[in-house]
Formats: structure tokens, C-alpha cells, sequence
């Protein structure tokens, strides 16, 4: 299954999950575990994961864990070992590209809530990438799911040690800081 089946996953479908499965809380960024059986509702589908309901809360789970929801679990994203610095940007890029808000179905990139990446070599040799992003409000409750998302997948390169998520509010963001395609997309045109 590739991330555009993805999204032939229907809102409300109920799925019983297949194995445990260790989830990202919504909005609080932390990780719990969802017990096999636990039948779930599917909430958005988009990019490499899939948020869902269970109990009245909402759960991120990621595209390596799909296997749980009854899909095929999405490989982890990777680059080479010898890829160059040009290749790792690349990668941060389009990483973060398949982050969503959980409530918003456009990536966080075309959504204007990422204000640019930094990379840094760190005394230790170690490469560490910080994302300096913001949210649609100060008070956002899925500024830290957004940034484990995040996080998780450009972690999946071998080069990058570390990732750093800075939340900043200035500038403030605002629709006009919104690619046209998600414009179009949530019909803001």
C-alpha cells in the first residue's frame, strides 16, 4: 500500500486493530499503546498516517504501523548511508511534507506552518536538524503531535542524529502564508 491508498481510507470506517500498536496521543505528543481487537474510527487519512478515534480521543498512527490497522505497513523512510547534504535536505523536505495537522487535511509545509530548517554539525559529529515551525493558533493543541510526527520520519535518515522542533508565533501565521493548492484545498479561494 503506497500513501496515495491511503486516502481511500473512509472517515468513520471502523477498524479493529490487528496487533497492539504503540500511538501518538492527540493533542498531547506522546506515545501509548492501542490493544489488539480494539476496534478504532478512522478520523483522516492523509500523508503516511492515519489518525483515528478510540474512546473519545484521538490517536496518530504512523504509516510503519498500518499493518495494525489491517493495511500494509509503509517502510520507514530512509536515505542511503552515502547520501550527500543536498540529499538530506531533500529528505527533511519531503518528510515533512507527509505531516498534517490531524484536524486539517493539508501538509504542514503547503499549510505555511513551517518557517524553514537549519542544519547543524554538533561538536560530537552527530547532524542535528532543527524545524522552526509555528501553528494556525497560539493555542493549537497539536503543536507537539505535529512536531513527534515530524520528528519520527526524518529520523528514518541515517545521517540526521537529531531533530530539534522549534514552535515559534512570530511572524504569526495566517492564510496568506498558505500555498495556493492548499488554499484550493480547504476552499479558501
Amino acid at each position: 500500500m503506497d500513501i496515495e491508498q491511503i486516502a481511500g481510507l473512509e472517515n468513520g470506517q471502523m477498524l479493529p486493530l490487528q496487533r497492539d500498536v504503540d500511538a501518538i496521543a492527540i493533542p498531547f505528543g506522546n506515545t501509548v499503546r492501542l490493544e489488539e481487537d480494539s476496534v478504532v474510527s478512522v478520523m483522516q487519512a492523509k500523508g503516511s498516517s492515519v489518525s483515528v478515534g478510540f474512546e473519545g480521543r484521538m490517536y496518530l498512527i504512523e504509516g510503519r504501523h498500518l499493518d495494525a490497522l489491517g493495511l500494509e505497513a509503509l517502510p520507514r523512510p530512509t536515505l542511503a548511508e552515502d547520501a550527500d547534504d543536498q540529499a538530506v535536505e531533500a529528505f527533511v523536505w519531503e518528510q515533512l511534507r507527509t505531516c498534517f495537522d490531524p484536524e486539517i487535511p493539508v501538509n504542514i509545509v503547503e499549510l505555511g506552518l513551517v518557517y524553514g530548517c537549519r542544519f547543524e554539525r554538533l561538536i560530537t559529529g552527530e547532524l542535528m536538524v532543527t524545524i522552526r515551525m509555528t501553528l494556525t493558533a497560539p493555542g493549537c493543541g497539536m503543536g507537539e503531535v505535529i512536531a513527534a510526527d515530524a520528528r519520527n520520519k526524518i529520523l528514518g535518515a541515517p545521517q540526521i542524529d537529531k531533530v530539534h522542533t522549534e514552535i515559534v508565533f512570530s511572524p504569526p501565521w495566517s492564510r496568506e502564508m498558505m500555498s495556493d493548492e492548499a488554499k484550493l484545498e480547504l476552499g479558501m479561494f
